[in-house]
């Protein structure tokens, strides 16, 4: 007998090619409740086939926030539990009895990992905790892009993790990511004194290769009050030193990078910024020290801004190559031989090491083929 009544709600728009998978994922809940947005595919008849009870709403003008507000107000008012997530978002299964068995009474809401990015073999590539698990009243999404829940219930708000509930995202890459820049700019103009708007609108001007506005909003990040997480900080930093690089300020770009370094270093991301930052001059001692210490980082954050490549074969290359171009041969052997066992497909990992020890036999006069 299940102890909670549990409510999957979600917004959806021209999704029907994950409506099945999705459905299959969610039917553990009590309800399945979908806001449609505007599909002019077959979701809405897919999803009502499969179970789902599916609204049809015009969200204008659009906001991401408003729409799950929207998606929330029609869930029973006697649910127990609200589960958000979206159709490109799967719960593995026996995600429910996990749920049930991990929450309390006075429980308002719960973490639980979710898998942003795969490998090609379906390994995870980029995961980080996510929390839009919540009591039903009490909640309410804020921000027009980037939303969150908002907590303002009358009773304190308590949080509790669901071990073993895992959430993986599989995106439709097809789908553009041309709203999120106005609806961001419209976020910080809504929210001046949240530092996390500033931050991401920021990193989005990066993305457009606004660099001189990316460098007005991440420097302005940095001046608020709030701005106090210092993973973030450096991360912002970092966005700075690309725009400048971009610019072609080069020395401006490296001041910023050990800015980035001295705010957080107890990341790999500084490092490794470094570390390309040496390859790309061909400073060899600046790219193998910056590698060799970013190695010496053994756990991740596992944060949203850890960078799936800081953990993968890059440090261990960098210092192969800076290693081989300082005459290091050993240690560039060992370093290309780590790497390639991060990347074995990697054809260039191969080649590189069989450079290596092609130099080494040279080095210690043993025969080698013309």
């Amino acid at each position: 007998m299940n102890h909670y009544k549990i409510c999957v709600y979600a917004i959806c728009k021209n999704e029907e090619q994950f409506v099945d998978r999705w459905m299959d994922a969610v039917s553990e809940a009590d309800e399945v409740i979908v806001t449609d947005t505007g599909s002019t595919d077959d979701t809405v008849k897919k999803l009502r086939e499969r179970g789902a009870v599916v609204y049809e709403e015009n969200i204008s003008p659009w906001r991401f926030d408003t729409a799950r507000n929207v998606a929330l107000d029609h869930v029973p008012e006697d649910a127990d539990i609200c589960v958000s997530n979206d159709l490109d978002e799967v719960f593995e299964p026996g995600w429910r009895k996990k749920l049930e068995s991990s929450w309390k009474p006075d429980q308002t809401r719960a973490s639980y990992l979710f898998t942003f990015s795969t490998n090609p073999d379906g390994t995870p590539k980029k995961q980080f905790t996510m929390e839009k698990i919540h009591a039903r009243h009490g909640y309410r999404w804020v921000h027009p892009v980037h939303e969150v829940l908002k907590y303002s219930g009358e009773k304190p708000e308590k949080n509790g993790w669901i071990n073993g509930l895992v959430l993986n995202h599989y995106p439709d890459l097809s789908k553009p990511r041309t709203q999120y820049l106005p609806l961001l700019e419209l976020s910080v103009k809504e929210n001046p004194e949240d530092d996390r708007a500033a931050f991401w609108l920021g990193r989005e001007y990066v993305f457009y290769k606004e660099y001189d506005k990316a460098i007005k909003m991440l420097k302005h990040h940095l001046t608020m009050p709030s701005a106090t997480w210092a993973e973030e900080r450096s991360a912002s930093m970092r966005f700075i030193a690309h725009s400048y690089d971009a610019k072609g300020e080069k020395a401006e770009a490296r001041s910023w990078l050990y800015r980035a370094l001295a705010e957080c270093p107890i990341v790999r991301e500084p490092y490794v910024a470094l570390a390309k930052a040496g390859y790309l001059e061909k400073n060899w001692p600046l790219c193998y020290a910056m590698a060799e210490k970013g190695l010496t980082i053994t756990q991740s954050t596992g944060s949203y801004l850890v960078d799936p490549a800081s953990w993968g074969y890059t440090l261990y290359d960098y210092c192969a190559i800076s290693a081989y171009c300082l005459g290091m041969y050993e240690q560039s052997l060992e370093y290309a031989k780590k790497a390639l066992k991060e990347d074995p497909s990697n054809e260039r990992l191969k080649n590189n090491l069989k450079l290596i020890e092609y130099r080494l036999k040279k080095e210690h006069g043993e025969g080698v083929a013309s």
